[in-house]
């Protein structure tokens, strides 16, 4: 008659299988929920494990087939035993064994290491990847045989593998979604900051550059005490040079040779020699060209200040280092002053603006949506939305914002009311 088998000895194999089930249930709970720009950063501080955490995710198929190998032999093993414990020591009660079972896998082999790993996914992650590693090798020739046998079903099912790990890149609008999200670990500052350099690929030099009738620049027309105010006002660090008008314009001033620049202005400047070299030659710029591009561009040819032309070549505004920096870091208080001055808040909500105002600056301080896509401007929006020169006194709606235009001076709107509706 054969010898029954030893109770405890069942019972000691049966609680480590399960441990080793919960093992590759967390495993697989915290591989596949780890960030892997955290795993990277722990990595460049040293740490060993989540390297070799890395290393696993690298090939997610390979994973996954050593979990789920591991976790499966270790409940079916863990199902035999309680087959034999039951038949030798409970009556023959399999069944209730079964249920029983499945009750303990699901509570302590399955539930609680998923939640706790989803928790910490990166640190399960580092921390099971030693054993991981050791059971892929292990397992290295099963597993190779299963990931051919379901290659093939995947590639039936016209499943790209290549293409979902490529799936971690995260485009614009996931980044500016990950931004928004209140659990991220970011200043508002940051945020603002970062949203706003998403947001130079979408915008234009047109969208910041300062209009043609609002550029400051010196006209050698003019009297020496007036230049000499404009150069003491710029808040740039150049100032376009020109005769009557700034078609004209025949260099760039750097501010920092403001002095030889007057000293020869009050001699016969068109006789001087070195009036040249006081100047750079003008920098151009296009209308059409994406913030992010003339970033670069500046960068590439070591420029700061550019003079906007469209397609004819025809000067339609200036654009520069300073402004594009300043659409990144957002408004300084000057600047919010100003706007104050500019966008007045009525009682009822409504805000009076000048009609040459830029829509955008607006929806900034408003937090409102304006259409932007045709018209720049305030008086651009309504003269497309009417196709007609604004009169006095008119009221149109567009986009749910109401429009009363206030005053007119040379078929332009000088002041208008704008409400949301």
């Amino acid at each position: 008659m054969p010898e029954e088998p030893s109770l405890i000895l069942l019972a000691i194999s049966l609680i480590f299988l399960l441990i080793l089930s919960a093992f590759f249930s967390g495993s697989e709970t915290g591989m596949m929920a780890s960030n892997k720009i955290k795993l990277r950063n722990k990595v460049k501080k040293g740490s060993n494990s989540s390297k070799r955490a890395l290393e696993l995710l690298s090939r997610p198929d390979n994973l996954l087939s050593v979990i789920l190998v591991g976790n499966n032999f270790a409940n079916i093993l863990a199902s035999a035993i309680v087959t034999i414990i039951m038949i030798n020591f409970f009556e023959g009660r399999v069944l209730l064994g079964s249920v029983l079972l499945t009750i303990i896998i699901l509570i302590f082999s399955e539930i609680t290491p998923k939640t706790t790993a989803s928790a910490y996914p990166e640190e399960f992650a580092s921390k099971s990847s030693w054993l991981l590693d050791k059971f892929s090798r292990i397992l290295n020739p099963f597993i190779y045989i299963i990931n051919q046998f379901s290659s093939r079903i995947l590639n039936l099912l016209k499943v790209d593998i290549k293409k979902s790990k490529e799936s971690d890149n995260l485009n614009v609008d996931e980044l500016k979604t990950l931004l928004e999200d209140k659990n991220t670990q970011i200043s508002s500052d940051f945020k603002s900051m970062l949203s706003s350099i998403l947001d130079m690929d979408q915008l234009t030099v047109e969208d910041m550059m300062v209009p043609l009738s609002d550029i400051v620049g010196i006209n050698t027309k003019d009297s020496i005490d007036e230049i000499k105010q404009i150069i003491e006002k710029s808040s740039y660090s150049m100032l376009p040079v020109y005769e009557d008008n700034l078609e004209n314009c025949f260099g760039m001033l750097d501010i920092k040779n403001a002095h030889n620049f007057i000293d020869i202005l009050e001699e016969d400047f068109s006789s001087s020699p070195d009036f040249e070299k006081c100047l750079q030659e003008v920098y151009f710029a296009a209308v059409t060209t994406s913030l992010t591009q003339q970033l670069r561009e500046f960068q590439n040819d070591d420029e700061n200040l550019a003079l906007v032309v469209d397609e004819y070549g025809e000067i339609e505004g200036l654009i520069s280092v300073e402004d594009i920096f300043l659409e990144i870091a957002g408004k300084f208080s000057h600047d919010i002053d100003e706007l104050n001055k500019e966008f007045e808040i009525q009682n009822d909500g409504s805000v009076i603006s000048d009609g040459n105002s830029k829509i955008r600056d607006l929806n900034n301080f408003m937090s409102w949506n304006l259409p932007e896509e045709d018209s720049k401007t305030l008086n651009g929006l309504i003269s497309n939305e009417i196709d007609d020169i604004p009169s006095s006194k008119l009221c149109i709606e567009i986009s749910n914002y109401q429009f009363e235009i206030m005053q007119i001076d040379n078929n332009s709107i000088s002041k208008l009311k704008i409400k949301k509706v």
